[in-house]
Order: structure tokens, then C-alpha cells, then sequence
């Protein structure tokens, strides 16, 4: 069945066709592929101010199911930004500033502050920013992306798994685009939805408006004024992890020929049996069951350890 109400954010195509009737929770929620590029999306995507009032109130509880971060939250998002960090440490070296958007607890701003750069960073979402400011002391304001003047202010633009959320991300990455300095860096986190992530039926969610594969992912931020630098992630990875830089704004046709196909495919490879039946799932699921014990015996004594030292910091 094809949508033609729809109008793809990537090529601009109208041929939709719907792929999922349900998201994760087996709630109605209709999901698109775009049959011209293979971006796939929510029908009808969402609007610009029904996304800033989701982000705003409700997000943090409908996703997290917390509206305070519990310490293996905190343990947890302070060591992915270590891991960022060292990820991108070696492809940075001439970076100063750094702007997160999306920040979230903001622990990736204050793990990028610790190694001697300036960060700083938005995140519209009011339920964690006591806690960004009064805790870590992270320079993270309670603000839409939107809301801030569009000049540059930063060498290096962070996206943490925040692409998928936006109603339209190619008008985003063009705003972002204004927000890095010349010749700077932009790098993007976001699920993909062409790995081996999850059965057909979890695959899906109300705050992922947009669903991309590596191939979509760089092809928007090419439309958009940047430039694939390197991809860290492999096509099996979960996760997309790409930095781009920041080079002249030209609009380009998008040439993904017969990308919706093999999107489509990987959508529908596995069922319940075969998914968890896949070489080195129930390892790499003992991997995740025992970081998870380590994280409920370690987080308190990291945590309080982390603040402390945060604190004598500032003085």
C-alpha cells in the first residue's frame, strides 16, 4: 500500500509505501519507506510544534520512564561520552569549541569540558537540566534548537542519537550547518535501521520520527553542506556512527537506486525465531546482562565519586 500524503524530507518523493501499522508497544503507528530513496519514516510525520512540546514534558518519562536520572543513567551516559570522545579524539585535533544539541544529562558536554575543551550544549527537555546544572555543573541550556541565533558558535556540532527525533531533518542539519564554523566538524549518532537491531515488531517508535540507513544518513547530510570525513560503524553495527565536515551548501539530486528494496529486505529478514537465533546473539546478549550487574553494583560509588570530584573542581 502506497501513501501519497506524504512527501519524503530526503528526495522529496511521494510514493510511500507502509511498511508498519504498530510501534514497539503495539500501539497504532503507521510507518513509510520512501520508495525513491529508502528513508523511512513516520505517515504523517509530526509536526514542528507537536515534536517541541513532546521534547519539552514528556519525552524523558514516555522513553526513560524517569524524570530524574537514576545513577546507572548518569554512570552510563558519562562512559558513552568518554567513548566519543575517544572515538573522535585522533579527527579533532584542531578542534576548540564544542556544541552538543540534544545534550540530554549532559555528561558527553562536561566529559569533553574535562579534556580541556570548551563545551557546551542545548536540550529541550526541562525534566534533567537541574540535575545537568546543579550536579555536573555542564554549561547545557533548557532550549530548542530553534531558538538559537543562527551564526556559528562552534568547531565541532555533536548529534547523539537526536536525528531521528527532529520533524524535519533536512531543515535541521541546514540550520546546524550555520551554527559550525568554517571548514568545521559535524558528528551524527543514530540508529540503523538496516542492522540487526530488533524483531520487525520493536523496530518501531513514537520519538523516532525517521529511521535511517547508513546509505539515507549520508546522503541527507550531503544535501545539507557536509561532507563524509569517516564512518566508524560497519553495516551490522546497531548504530550509525559518521563525522562529516562542514563544506558549501549545494543541493544535489539524491541517487539511491534500488536502496528502498534492500532497506525493505532487512526490514523483514528476520522473524522472533531466526533474530534470536542469529551467530553470536546470545553471547553478545550475555555481554549486555553482565554490563548491565556491573552497572547496578558500580554506578552509586562511581557516581558519587564523579559529582565529588565535579564539585571540588569548581571550587
Amino acid at each position: 500500500m502506497t501513501n501519497h500524503s506524504v512527501r519524503c524530507d530526503l528526495c522529496g518523493g511521494e510514493q510511500i509505501e507502509i511498511v508498519s501499522r504498530s510501534d514497539r508497544h503495539q500501539n497504532p503507528l503507521d510507518t513509510g519507506l520512501c520508495l525513491g530513496c529508502g528513508l523511512v519514516m513516520h505517515v504523517p510525520v509530526p509536526s514542528e510544534a507537536e515534536v517541541a512540546e513532546y521534547y519539552a514534558t514528556r519525552y524523558r518519562q514516555d522513553y526513560h520512564g524517569e524524570l530524574q536520572p537514576s545513577e546507572r543513567r548518569v554512570m552510563r551516559a558519562w562512559n558513552n561520552g568518554k567513548r566519543i570522545y575517544s572515538q573522535l579524539r585522533s579527527s579533532i585535533s584542531g578542534v576548540k569549541t564544542v556544541f552538543e544539541i540534544g545534550a540530554g544529562i549532559g555528561c558527553t558536554v562536561k566529559y569533553f569540558e574535562d579534556q580541556g575543551l570548551k563545551a557546551s550544549g542545548i536540550e529541550p527537555n526541562r525534566d534533567f537540566n537541574a540535575f545537568t546544572r546543579s550536579k555536573l555543573f555542564a554549561d547545557v541550556e533548557n532550549v530548542n534548537m530553534y531558538d538559537l541565533e543562527p551564526a556559528p558558535r562552534a568547531d565541532l556540532v555533536l548529534l547523539i542519537h537526536v536525528i531521528e527525533h527532529f520533524s524535519s531533518p533536512t531543515k535541521a542539519l541546514k540550520y546546524i550547518h550555520g551554527l559550525i564554523h568554517d571548514d568545521g566538524l559535524f558528528y551524527v549518532e543514530c540508529p540503523n535501521l538496516t542492522g540487526p537491531f530488533a524483531t520487525h515488531d520493536r523496530m518501531f517508535h513514537y520519538a523516532h520520527i525517521y529511521n535511517f540507513s547508513p546509505e539515507t544518513l549520508q546522503a541527507l547530510a550531503e544535501q545539507c553542506g557536509f561532507e563524509r570525513v569517516e564512518c566508524f560503524t560497519g553495516e551490522d553495527d546497531a548504530d550509525i556512527h559518521m563525522l562529516f565536515k562542514k563544506v558549501a551548501m549545494q543541493e544535489k539530486p539524491v541517487n539511491l537506486p534500488g536502496h528502498a528494496d534492500r532497506v525493505r529486505g532487512r526490514i523483514n529478514k528476520y522473524n522472533a525465531l531466526s533474530y534470536h537465533m542469529r551467530p553470536g546473539y546470545l553471547s553478545r546478549r550475555a555481554r549486555k546482562v553482565s554490563s548491565y550487574l556491573m552497572e547496578y553494583m558500580k554506578a552509586r560509588e562511581f557516581v558519587s565519586t564523579l559529582l565529588s570530584r565535579l564539585e571540588k573542581q569548581r571550587g
